[in-house]
Protein backbone atom coordinates (compact mmCIF):
# COMPACT_ATOMS: atom_id res chain seq x y z
CA UNK A 1 0.00 0.00 0.00
CA UNK A 2 1.10 3.68 -1.17
CA UNK A 3 1.07 6.55 1.34
CA UNK A 4 1.77 9.13 -1.52
CA UNK A 5 -0.57 12.05 -0.33
CA UNK A 6 -2.36 10.05 2.42
CA UNK A 7 -3.52 12.80 4.83
CA UNK A 8 -6.09 11.31 7.24
CA UNK A 9 -5.88 12.41 10.85
CA UNK A 10 -7.56 11.62 14.35
CA UNK A 11 -8.56 13.93 16.79
CA UNK A 12 -10.47 14.19 20.34
CA UNK A 13 -11.58 17.17 21.69
CA UNK A 14 -14.89 19.05 23.45
CA UNK A 15 -17.19 20.82 21.15
CA UNK A 16 -16.60 24.79 21.51
CA UNK A 17 -20.22 25.50 20.70
CA UNK A 18 -23.28 23.70 18.70
CA UNK A 19 -22.57 22.94 15.01
CA UNK A 20 -23.65 25.73 12.72
CA UNK A 21 -24.90 24.58 9.13
CA UNK A 22 -25.02 26.81 6.03
CA UNK A 23 -26.02 26.39 2.19
CA UNK A 24 -22.90 27.00 -0.49
CA UNK A 25 -22.67 27.03 -3.78
CA UNK A 26 -20.45 24.71 -5.17
CA UNK A 27 -18.33 24.92 -8.81
CA UNK A 28 -20.61 22.96 -10.46
CA UNK A 29 -23.55 24.89 -9.77
CA UNK A 30 -25.23 22.63 -7.59
CA UNK A 31 -25.57 23.84 -3.98
CA UNK A 32 -24.85 21.93 -0.56
CA UNK A 33 -25.27 21.92 3.08
CA UNK A 34 -21.84 22.27 5.45
CA UNK A 35 -21.58 22.66 8.98
CA UNK A 36 -18.78 24.20 10.87
CA UNK A 37 -17.93 23.27 14.41
CA UNK A 38 -14.83 23.96 16.38
CA UNK A 39 -13.09 21.49 18.82
CA UNK A 40 -10.78 22.16 22.05
CA UNK A 41 -7.79 19.80 21.73
CA UNK A 42 -5.83 19.72 24.99
CA UNK A 43 -2.30 20.08 25.02
CA UNK A 44 -0.16 16.61 24.89
CA UNK A 45 2.23 17.96 27.04
CA UNK A 46 0.70 20.58 29.72
CA UNK A 47 -3.17 19.01 29.84
CA UNK A 48 -4.07 22.72 30.61
CA UNK A 49 -2.96 24.15 27.02
CA UNK A 50 -4.95 23.34 24.60
CA UNK A 51 -5.80 24.55 20.39
CA UNK A 52 -8.81 24.28 18.64
CA UNK A 53 -9.17 22.76 15.35
CA UNK A 54 -11.93 24.17 13.05
CA UNK A 55 -14.13 21.02 11.20
CA UNK A 56 -15.89 20.93 8.17
CA UNK A 57 -18.73 18.42 7.97
CA UNK A 58 -20.50 17.80 4.69
CA UNK A 59 -24.11 16.59 3.62
CA UNK A 60 -23.38 13.26 2.64
CA UNK A 61 -20.69 12.44 4.57
CA UNK A 62 -20.55 9.99 7.66
CA UNK A 63 -20.06 12.43 10.25
CA UNK A 64 -23.24 14.11 8.79
CA UNK A 65 -25.78 11.69 9.98
CA UNK A 66 -24.00 12.48 13.85
CA UNK A 67 -24.89 16.19 13.50
CA UNK A 68 -27.89 16.07 15.70
CA UNK A 69 -25.74 14.75 18.46
CA UNK A 70 -23.32 17.40 18.38
CA UNK A 71 -23.64 19.82 20.84
CA UNK A 72 -21.54 22.26 23.07
CA UNK A 73 -19.30 20.38 25.88
CA UNK A 74 -19.86 17.23 23.95
CA UNK A 75 -16.00 15.25 23.75
CA UNK A 76 -16.22 13.49 20.10
CA UNK A 77 -13.51 11.90 17.72
CA UNK A 78 -12.96 13.34 14.35
CA UNK A 79 -11.24 11.60 11.29
CA UNK A 80 -10.42 13.45 8.43
CA UNK A 81 -7.93 15.40 6.32
CA UNK A 82 -6.38 18.67 7.77
CA UNK A 83 -5.31 21.48 5.72
CA UNK A 84 -3.19 24.58 7.95
CA UNK A 85 -4.69 27.67 7.97
CA UNK A 86 -2.45 30.67 7.91
CA UNK A 87 -3.84 34.17 9.47
CA UNK A 88 -2.21 37.11 11.14
CA UNK A 89 -2.76 37.78 15.01
CA UNK A 90 -5.35 40.48 15.66
CA UNK A 91 -3.36 40.52 18.94
CA UNK A 92 0.48 41.31 17.63
CA UNK A 93 0.04 41.18 14.19
CA UNK A 94 2.38 37.99 14.09
CA UNK A 95 1.21 35.29 11.49
CA UNK A 96 0.64 32.45 13.38
CA UNK A 97 -1.25 28.80 11.79
CA UNK A 98 -4.67 27.18 12.72
CA UNK A 99 -6.04 23.71 12.18
CA UNK A 100 -9.15 22.86 9.49
CA UNK A 101 -10.20 19.40 9.31
CA UNK A 102 -12.65 17.92 6.62
CA UNK A 103 -14.70 15.70 8.70
CA UNK A 104 -15.28 12.35 7.16
CA UNK A 105 -16.72 10.57 10.41
CA UNK A 106 -17.02 11.17 13.80
CA UNK A 107 -16.98 8.84 16.83
CA UNK A 108 -19.56 10.21 19.58
CA UNK A 109 -17.54 9.84 22.82
CA UNK A 110 -19.52 12.03 25.83
CA UNK A 111 -23.04 13.33 24.37
CA UNK A 112 -24.06 16.29 25.79
CA UNK A 113 -27.80 17.66 25.52
CA UNK A 114 -29.46 20.83 25.54
CA UNK A 115 -28.96 21.64 28.77
CA UNK A 116 -25.35 20.51 29.60
CA UNK A 117 -26.23 17.32 31.32
CA UNK A 118 -24.88 14.01 29.58
CA UNK A 119 -27.28 12.18 28.15
CA UNK A 120 -27.16 8.25 28.81
CA UNK A 121 -29.96 7.18 26.31
CA UNK A 122 -27.64 8.31 22.84
CA UNK A 123 -25.33 5.81 21.99
CA UNK A 124 -22.57 5.85 20.37
CA UNK A 125 -21.85 4.84 16.84
CA UNK A 126 -19.60 1.35 17.99
CA UNK A 127 -23.02 1.15 19.90
CA UNK A 128 -21.78 1.41 23.58
CA UNK A 129 -23.62 3.84 25.60
CA UNK A 130 -21.24 6.88 26.27
CA UNK A 131 -19.78 7.05 29.91
CA UNK A 132 -19.72 10.92 31.69
CA UNK A 133 -15.88 11.79 32.44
Amino acid sequence: MSSVGLNKWTVSGNLAADATVKTVALRNGRQSKVADATIYVRGVKDRNESFTVRLSIWEGSAAWRKLRFLKKGSLIICTGSVEPTPYVSKVDGAPKAGLTMAVLDIDLDVVKDANGEVSHDQKRSDGQVPMAV
